[in-house]
């Protein structure tokens, strides 16, 4: 499916959520990983959930699924399903955790790490040609506008 700027903020009209900006965040956001997740949804199988899974993994190695959620702010419900598939397809292992009896590290087996590094430089080749819209100087902003709105989502959390 085409992404079109116009279809998006349907033209000639205004509505409330033309300026609203956490529905416009949210759109981009989708349009981004849907373009990525088309890349290895076709060649691997795998779903948006199941890459964010292996992908975390791939990155820090091993984690509970607490942490999981915490780090991908994805729904428990969604990580416990993804996390699922990908044990089931032998992509990730689940190994006890000493520290707390009632959960376990999950990791990616030796099938699980091949298939993420041959999926991460597709991710990031497909993310340079979206960027490559905005300048290095435009893109760090947004890095860093970015976490700014991460920090005030979690000091309102937190309560102040």
């Amino acid at each position: 499916m085409a992404v079109s700027v116009e279809t998006i903020y349907m033209p000639g009209t205004k509505t409330r959520l033309t300026d609203f900006l956490p529905y416009r965040l949210a759109i981009a956001s989708n349009a981004v990983s849907g373009l990525i997740a088309g890349e290895y949804r076709v060649e691997f199988g795998l779903k948006i959930p199941e890459w964010r899974i292996m992908a975390v993994l791939g990155d820090v190695g091993s984690l509970t699924q607490r942490d999981l959620v915490q780090v991908t702010l994805m729904d428990k419900v969604a990580v416990n399903r993804a996390c699922k598939v990908l044990e089931d397809r032998n992509l990730l292992q689940r190994s006890p955790n000493e520290a707390d009896g009632r959960s376990h590290h999950l990791e990616l087996t030796e099938d699980g790490r091949a298939m993420h590094d041959e999926i991460w430089p597709q991710a990031v080749s497909t993310y340079e040609q979206i960027f490559a819209a905005l300048t290095p100087r435009e893109t760090e902003k947004l890095r860093a506008l970015l976490d700014k709105l991460l920090k005030s989502v979690s000091v309102i959390e937190n309560g102040k």
